[in-house]
């Protein structure tokens, strides 16, 4: 196996901004509190290709709600790579859990980001058995898979990324 990324925590400033973004409700003492909390992804086992990203707080969603998580963490990673993101297996299975990009995808150079390469997921419960989802806090919920990917022999791309969705169209 190739070792080709590291996982980090983002900054507290920076999860707390985006937390609050998301979560209004929250105190200072509580984001502290859920950020010290944060558990950087892992495989569950040896032939795991799936590196899971914990809930940082209890998740409940009713049928058709939709919710953004800040996951507090960023991943730090070779050139020519890339993370591809997506709902664990069995919460898509019994749930129709959905990333609702259908496939997150964390690029080399968003690390280097203003906002440190924050991963977000935003999920849907798209059940159509009216199934309430509940992802108790620091349970797996989003799986991320490391991919090599190529380049066509007349790449000419020299652009500097700085941000996140669509930020390389601008």
């Amino acid at each position: 196996m190739k070792r080709i990324a590291k996982f980090h925590k983002v900054s507290f400033e920076q999860f707390a901004k985006d937390w609050k973004d998301t979560f209004e409700q929250y105190s200072e003492e509580e984001i502290r509190n859920i950020y010290d909390s944060l558990k950087l992804p892992k495989r569950a086992t040896t032939g795991s290709a799936g590196y899971d990203f914990y809930a940082p707080v209890d998740v409940t969603m009713k049928p058709g709600e939709i919710v953004k998580i800040p996951t507090g963490i960023r991943v730090e990673m070779e050139e020519g790579w890339v993370l591809k993101c997506y709902p664990r297996s069995g919460l898509g299975f019994k749930f129709r859990l959905q990333l609702n990009n259908t496939v997150g995808i964390i690029d080399s150079d968003y690390f280097f980001s203003d906002n440190e390469g924050h991963i977000f997921a935003k999920l849907t419960n798209d059940t159509r058995e009216d199934k309430t989802i509940q992802i108790p806090a620091g349970t797996g919920f989003m799986q991320g898979i490391f991919v090599e990917y190529g380049i066509t022999v007349d790449d000419d791309a020299d652009a500097v990324r700085n941000g996140g969705f669509g930020s390389t169209t601008k």
